[in-house]
Formats: C-alpha cells, sequence, structure tokens
C-alpha cells in the first residue's frame, strides 16, 4: 500500500460520502416508490378521465430528475448534493 492509500482510509471526507451515498441510496428507493404511485395514479387519470393530470407530469418529471441527479451523486459524477441537502429539482410549468 502507497501512502495516498492509507490516508485516503483517514480522510473524514471519505466517511462522510459514504453515510451521504447511503442516505441517498434510501432516498432513492423512495423516489422509485412514490414514481411507481404516480404512474398508477396517472394511469387511473386517464383511464376514466381520457385526460392527463398534468400537475403530475410535472412532478413526475422532477422526480425523474432528482432520482438522475442521485444517481450522478452515487456513481461520482457530481458533486453536488441532491435533495434534501441541495434544492429539489424544479421544472417550471
Amino acid at each position: 500500500m502507497n501512502d495516498e492509500t492509507i490516508e485516503s482510509y483517514k480522510d473524514r471526507s471519505v466517511w462522510m460520502r459514504g453515510l451521504y451515498m447511503l442516505v441517498f441510496m434510501f432516498f432513492l428507493g423512495v423516489a422509485k416508490f412514490v414514481t411507481f404511485v404516480v404512474i398508477l395514479f396517472q394511469f387511473l387519470t386517464v383511464l376514466f378521465t381520457a385526460e392527463t393530470n398534468n400537475k403530475l407530469i410535472i412532478f413526475g418529471q422532477n422526480l425523474s430528475t432528482y432520482q438522475y441527479e442521485i444517481m450522478l451523486f452515487l456513481t461520482y459524477n457530481s458533486e453536488e448534493q441532491p435533495f434534501p441537502i441541495g434544492d429539489w429539482p424544479d421544472k417550471p410549468s
């Protein structure tokens, strides 16, 4: 082992990132469940009213963006932390 490897084990920021990653993996699971509920509700709305719910479309898009932001953080493609530490992705209607 070289000195850089040994030092990374002692680096508190690495451990904090790991903790945040665990928390965001949990949030990703919750977001996937909420996405399933949105999909089901939107389908039932279209089935019974023959129209889509525009608020659900916007929320679904924001929820998808949120999941994408979590994946970017988890795969080290971004250092920006998603909601609730960062901002909620809000696409204007």
